[in-house]
């Protein structure tokens, strides 16, 4: 090993800390075999550096005043000669226990593979390598993955060659059983597949290095990505999850998975939502599809078409300041990623998966259909599978991997009970999970990620000792398989295709509320008259229904929405009324009200079936409250959708009174779809006794807001219709002069022609004829949405344009016919929420012909 005095800057302090572990290294090194001594040194030096650092820093900041040495790198270098391990294993002996138990099972595990090797290298060379002898074995690469069963991790062994080959640790079964299916489908659709050559074992295997190459040319990215489509409809049939990049290969023209260790996974749930129970058994599951993380600093997608590579880890990391010096310190940081290997490159570019979205979707059409044909050859290829171990996913491998981390701190190393007191985080009131804690706490104190298996014949788990835990799961995972591979038709292959169609336009990329395109080309005006608009509006309801998702007395959907404005994602439809339930309710409600048609106010009724349990759970936990928010996007454009509902549906009054009552009162934001203004103008909708009472307080706290924003959604122009709109109501001078400023310092980007932060919007908040005429000679936009689409403009051109509005929407109901609805979302896809979807296209259908209030400006019914 490299001594401490040559290396102590950058990286190298990892090290110069294994040179003063090197006593526990030297003792483990002496038990390996050359010519591999050396390595496995190097290798446990790293493990035990992870382990010891945080209390080696603590260590060197204590010693800091007795250090030798003219510079801060030689007083760190001193620090790693002289350190007292007898002294410091005294002080923390957890941390002796620790590295202690890492040099044993290094040892261990090590002699393990090492024998297993030798006995099996003729099968390996024959199976593996196709009969040629890849040369004598050069290295071993230990530590690939996450650490189970006592240490026990994937490795990569090299020969003279250069050749390569996975030991994997883990029985391989299920593997070869899914290399079986694969060539059934091969069979049934035409597309080959590439899988890698193995040599199962009893409880481990051996298996083939892919290797990770470019493609040819655009149309063998086209081929990886048909292979990839054809290859998720099988995983989706035989509910395979867990596909994430690490475990995807681009090996040219072909995606290979290297760990199919999670099919037949249960579904665990205790949601009553139909469409989060949906999306959970989607194609979602398989995290082969975009698979986005949220935090602090962003977003990543992690998927099998994801791991890009720089991009910031959503979440802070551990990583060290000043390290190699005694100035070293913890921080928590973004780290960049360093990609993988499951992308094809085409090149040195690596291909962006939503181009290929027609060769995806052609080879998943391709492969379902197979499985559709002949669903019963593949069940009985499934049920081979019965007995063989399927790892069960309990909770993220991050979180434990985040847990083990963590309980390095020197304040749980100095006594057991300390530590064992830090693992009591994983305690989360579920019964299942809490069942496995004692399990997940000792395979932790053995420094493994805690790993849990089950069988798709059976109910029950296995722990990583082999401990059977009968009847732990709701039912056996084969069950499911079957029962799904059974009910897959063409309703639910288009269902699949949405799903697949919207995570692809859910990839991370900047978030725009700017006006998009003109609409192409010529589109031929259709007439829009009362009873045209009204069909227009049926067919758009329509298509909601179809993709509805029911259960037990309610209906939800899955929508392409927003989270915070800037990601979108695939998810259930919440409570609001912009994005949410709410919003299409009272679109279907509205429709309804027009033709009579029970089905539409059936479901409407449906939809807001959880609406008295959320008001309840708002009630009891103020948090929430906070959380949610005012504004449209929370409890104002609950309270105003129920308003509409309650006369359109008959609801219980009582619920819009309760909706009111918990009303956030104080607001950091002062905008209209998050903020002040919404809640003010929702309550002014209302009309009621006490939600005028919060009207009132709502616009004494904004006269004196300050908001740099700009636009109608979250910035001037909507704080200052909200204001002009209170000063109307209570005839306030002053509440009208603090509009007037609002609307006057408000900067209009006259090339947005959107509601949310541009002319329509601007518009509308202005009442301005001028704008609206700037507005009515620009071309009509693409995008048909309320939000920043077209049905936003005709909202603002209706009052002084007329005319305008009646050509533009003559124009949008021919592009309706030729191309079908074009939502607010990446790429047009259909979603069913208000402001960016499909609810809000019908609504503004049914605005241009019947007397139905505006749900962008927050009308009352005047009916009522």
């Amino acid at each position: 090993m490299t001594s401490a005095a040559e290396t102590t800057t950058g990286e190298s302090w990892t090290a110069a800390f294994a040179h003063a572990l090197r006593p526990l290294i030297d003792a483990a090194r002496t038990e390996v075999a050359p010519p591999f001594d050396a390595s496995f040194a190097e290798q446990l030096g790293r493990k035990l550096v992870a382990i010891a650092t945080r209390t080696l820093v603590l260590e060197l900041h204590e010693a800091r005043g007795t250090l030798q040495g003219h510079t801060s790198e030689e007083r760190f270098t001193e620090f790693t000669r002289t350190l007292d391990l007898t002294a410091l294993f005294h002080r923390y002996p957890v941390l002796a226990r620790l590295l202690a138990q890492a040099c044993e099972q290094a040892v261990s595990t090590h002699h393990e593979l090492s024998s297993r090797f030798t006995r099996d290298r003729g099968e390996i060379v024959r199976t593996v390598f196709g009969g040629l002898d890849p040369g004598a074995l050069t290295s071993i690469e230990m530590g690939q993955g996450d650490a189970h069963q006592q240490g026990r991790t994937v490795a990569v062994l090299t020969f003279d060659s250069g050749a390569k080959l996975i030991y994997r640790p883990r029985a391989t079964a299920l593997h070869v059983r899914f290399v079986a299916q694969l060539r059934w489908l091969s069979k049934r659709t035409g597309i080959t597949f590439r899988s890698p050559c193995l040599l199962p074992r009893d409880g481990y295997g051996w298996i083939e290095h892919i290797e990770h190459r470019p493609c040819a040319d655009v149309a063998g990215v086209a081929e990886f990505y048909r292979r990839l489509g054809a290859l998720l409809a099988l995983l989706y049939a035989v509910d395979g999850t867990d596909m994430h990049y690490e475990n995807l290969i681009a090996c040219g023209d072909q995606p290979v998975l290297v760990d199919v260790e999670t099919l037949f996974h249960p579904t665990l749930t205790p949601d009553t939502d139909p469409a989060v129970l949906a999306l959970v058994r989607s194609v979602h599951r398989t995290a082969l599809l975009p698979h986005v993380l949220l935090g602090d600093n962003g977003v990543a997608d992690v998927s099998g078409v994801g791991g890009d590579r720089g991009v910031l880890s959503p979440l802070d990391v551990v990583d060290w300041a000043d390290a190699g010096t005694d100035r070293m310190r913890l921080v928590r940081r973004p780290r960049e990623t360093s990609g993988a290997h499951n992308r094809p490159l085409l090149g040195d570019k690596t291909a962006e998966p939503a181009d290929y979205q027609d060769s995806l979707l052609a080879g998943f059409r391709a492969g379902y259909d197979a499985i559709v044909a002949h669903r019963d050859e593949l069940l009985q290829l499934v049920r081979t599978c019965a007995d063989d171990e399927v790892r069960f996913i309990a909770r993220a491998t991050r979180q434990y991997a985040r847990l083990l981390d963590e309980s390095t701190h020197p304040s749980v190393l100095a006594d057991a009970l300390d530590r064992d007191l830090a693992f009591g985080v994983l305690v989360v009131d579920d019964p299942l999970l809490d069942r496995l804690v004692p399990f997940e706490v000792s395979d932790l104190w053995r420094g493994d990620v805690p790993l849990f298996t089950c069988r798709p014949g059976s109910a029950d788990l296995w722990t990583a000792s082999g401990l059977r835990l009968p009847g732990m799961l709701p039912e056996p995972g084969l069950l499911a398989v079957e029962r799904k591979i059974a009910a897959m038709s063409e309703v639910d292959r288009h269902d699949q295709q949405w799903v697949i169609t919207a995570l692809l336009a859910s990839r991370p990329r900047p978030v725009s509320h700017h006006s998009g395109d003109a609409l192409p080309g010529h589109v031929a005006a259709v007439d829009p008259d009362p009873a045209r608009l009204l069909v227009a509006a049926c067919g758009i309801a329509d298509q909601i229904l179809a993709h509805a998702v029911t259960g037990r007395n309610r209906v939800n959907w899955l929508g392409l929405e927003l989270v915070d404005d800037q990601h979108w994602t695939v998810q259930a439809l919440g409570a609001g009324l912009s994005n949410g339930y709410t919003g299409v309710a009272l679109f279907l409600a509205e429709l309804g009200a027009l033709t009579g048609a029970a089905r539409y106010v059936d479901f409407a009724h449906d939809a807001l079936r959880p609406l008295p349990a959320l008001l309840e759970m708002f009630a009891a936990e103020p948090e929430l409250v906070e959380a949610a928010g005012g504004g449209v996007h929370g409890l104002g454009g609950i309270c105003y959708g129920l308003k509409r509902l309650t006369t359109l549906l008959g609801l219980d009054p009582s619920l819009l009174e309760r909706a009111v009552s918990v009303m956030p009162r104080e607001d950091s934001v002062p905008g209209v779809v998050d903020g002040l203004a919404g809640s003010l103008a929702a309550m002014l909708a209302v009309g009621t006794p006490a939600s005028l009472a919060l009207a009132d307080h709502y616009a004494a706290v904004l006269r004196t807001a300050r908001c740099s924003a700009n636009g109608f959604a979250r910035g001037q122009s909507g704080i200052g219709w909200a204001l002009r709109r209170y000063a109307a109501t209570v005839r306030d001078e002053l509440t009208g002069v603090a509009a007037e400023a609002f609307l006057e310092s408000d900067a209009i980007d006259p090339t947005d022609a959107g509601w949310c932060a541009g002319l329509s919007g601007a518009a509308l908040a202005r009442d301005d004829e001028r704008l609206a005429g700037l507005l009515a000679s620009r071309e009509p936009l693409r995008d048909m949405s309320l939000c920043h689409g077209e049905l936003g403009v005709v909202e603002a051109l209706a009052a002084h344009h007329p005319s305008a509005a009646t050509r533009r929407t003559a124009l949008l109901l021919g592009a309706l016919d030729e191309h079908g609805a074009r939502c607010a979302t990446p790429g047009g896809v259909a979603s069913p929420g208000l402001l960016t979807g499909l609810a809000g296209i019908g609504h503004g259908l049914l605005r241009q012909g019947f007397p139905v209030p505006s749900v962008l400006q927050l009308e009352p019914d005047p009916t009522h």
